[in-house]
């Protein structure tokens, strides 16, 4: 059957090193599934995989290349989307610095993380991740067929190959952080350093979208 796509080994190899490359997405739902347990690192993921659909829906429909081809409104998608990593990095990093008082700080510090809004907080990192944005401007519609006369066929299977990948993969994060919550409970000093790390890697992804 006709699908209209270009190249569909070549888009299954490059989904899964990019889906691979570290980023926001899949540090986020990591880092809440060591906190806070599976089904909070999951309901992470489904917000991840909202905001996915959404940027695949933009892409497939023009509007996200409309976006890019507008350097002042990608410019502001793109400061937007590195305050909103610095603030969760910055959260992270007072979180580790206070853990002598984290009994009873622990739900104000939850809030201001997202942790106590798993869903909505990913969807928010994923819509704003100008990596993901670009993926699927540059790459996502490349495999399709302009000439095919079916594309809305072409973008839904090409769609469902992405977020089978990134499934996959943010079930092994989610599966591995709630391994390390175990070995964090026992030993406080890892889990403020693990949040002292994370919390620098957030803020360094903002840096990194700044400039």
């Amino acid at each position: 059957m006709a699908t209209g796509i270009t190249d569909l080994s070549t888009f299954i190899l490059g989904t899964i090193f990019i889906v691979l490359l570290p980023g926001p997405n899949s540090l986020y739902v990591m880092t809440l599934a060591s906190r806070q347990g599976l089904l909070a690192g999951y309901r992470a993921a489904c917000g991840i995989f909202v905001g996915d659909t959404v940027l695949m829906l933009l892409a497939a429909t023009g509007a996200a290349s409309a976006l890019h081809a507008s350097p002042a409104a990608f410019a502001v998608l793109k400061y937007a989307g590195a305050v909103y990593l610095a603030w969760l990095g910055l959260g992270l990093v007072r979180a580790a610095l206070s853990r002598g008082t984290a009994h009873n700080s622990a739900p104000a510090t939850s809030q201001r993380l997202g942790m106590q809004a798993p869903f909505r907080t990913a969807l928010v990192i994923s819509l704003l991740n100008p990596k993901a944005i670009m993926f699927f401007i540059s790459f996502f519609i490349q495999f399709v067929d302009p000439n095919f006369s079916q594309p809305a066929l072409s973008f839904l299977i090409l769609g469902i190959i992405v977020q089978i990948v990134s499934a996959l993969y943010l079930s092994a994060l989610i599966l591995g952080g709630t391994r390390l919550s175990k070995h964090f409970s026992q030993t406080p000093w890892v889990a403020a350093t693990g949040k002292a790390t994370v919390g620098a890697l957030f803020i360094g992804f903002a840096v990194k979208l700044a400039l």
